[in-house]
């Protein structure tokens, strides 16, 4: 008996897994491709529109403050409409912005549509974690936030090349390769806002691809989750409790400093690489910064997994961020390229494997 009902729950999880995770991937990697892929059209791009390298840095920086003032407020509107429809708005609008990337033609164009991005895409990282919430106990949350964010390595896997072949080798009515990289990489988004409307499930209680028994089951489980949560911090915390609590403000640093590594990473490693060799085509650059980010996605995996299986989350999360900090500073401590790149690649490994058992940290 004990057996049939260990196996029931495997099955419902896994049931669930397929369900929502292999389309939160999806889109995870459409949002990255869309937000990193600036790091390749500055190849081009820089130089078309006379952007300095402290003009690049804004056009990037810029993003984050749309993404920082509307994160929260955007968090609080999807518990009010549901996932569904604000994923859906979410996909849209940035969508439509990313497309229109492409047509900016000076710095100041670029900044107010970089900025509104932010806007666009601000509560879809913290919006999935919350969604996710509603479908998976804690106990699991670590290895399925580490799936869904092996989609960041992943959209740089495939991003890269295929974003700097779009540059080398679309040039359509004469327009430069880097803004058609835009606008061919910002409509998938916009096409998969509407599918998401028909697709997701907003609570289990909904899911008519579940059971009667699996939906029970599953709603039962996240309500004692629920419970357990509530009675180890003693009161549920309200949106302004929240807000004033410094360990959120404590996790919010650390998330803030570990934003700072990847994105200073992805950003800047096209003009890296191209640094190896002037001889280097935008294509080969994009095939070269693949490889730090399929070995961050292997070993994200197995330390998500090891995290779950001993429980233990602390120094999961802490000693990731201190190899990845120990060797990102010295990265500016070597002056061989090659040296760098390797440095570079086991700092964002370091980086990833952060993210799993951070994203279970609760206040």
């Amino acid at each position: 008996m004990e057996n049939s009902q260990l196996n029931f729950e495997k099955k419902t999880i896994r049931k669930v897994t397929r369900r929502i995770i292999p389309f939160l991937f999806l889109l995870y990697i459409i949002s990255y491709l869309d937000r990193a892929n600036v790091g390749y059209a500055a190849l081009e791009m820089n130089e078309a529109l006379g952007l300095t390298s402290k003009m690049f840095g804004l056009v990037t920086g810029i993003f984050f403050i749309g993404y920082f003032i509307f994160e929260v407020p955007s968090n609080i509107l999807m518990q009010k409409f549901g996932a569904r429809v604000w994923i859906t708005r979410i996909l849209i609008t940035w969508g439509i912005i990313s497309i229109a990337t492409g047509f900016a033609q000076s710095a100041n164009q670029l900044y107010i549509i970089r900025f509104f991005l932010g806007v666009a895409e601000a509560g879809l990282f913290p919006g999935v974690i919350l969604y996710l919430t509603y479908w998976f106990r804690a106990k699991e949350r670590a290895s399925t936030i580490a799936m869904f964010m092996t989609a960041i390595a992943v959209s740089y896997i495939i991003g890269a090349p295929v974003s700097t072949l779009i540059m080398d080798h679309i040039h359509w009515m004469n327009v430069p390769g880097w803004r058609w990289m835009f606008i061919i990489e910002g409509a998938p988004a916009v096409v998969l806002g509407f599918v998401t409307y028909f697709y997701l499930t907003d609570r289990p209680e909904q899911a008519k691809w579940l059971t009667d028994e699996e939906k029970n089951w599953l709603i039962s489980e996240l309500r004692k989750d629920e419970e357990l949560r509530e009675k180890k911090n003693q009161q549920t915390s309200s949106h302004k409790t929240a807000l004033t609590d410094p360990k959120l403000w404590h996790l919010s640093l650390i998330y803030f400093v570990y934003t700072a590594g990847t994105l200073g990473v992805g950003y800047w490693m096209p003009q890296i690489i191209k640094g190896l060799s002037s001889y280097l085509t935008n294509t080969q650059i994009g095939f070269i910064a693949t490889i730090p980010y399929i070995i961050a996605s292997i070993v994200m995996n197995y330390w998500s997994r090891r995290s779950d299986r001993t429980g233990e989350r602390r120094v999961h999360t802490a000693l990731p961020l201190l190899v990845s900090g120990l060797t990102l500073f010295s990265v500016g401590m070597v002056s061989n390229p090659f040296i760098a790149m390797i440095l570079i690649t086991i700092s964002l490994a370091a980086m990833y494997c952060f993210k799993g058992p951070f994203g279970h940290c609760q206040l």
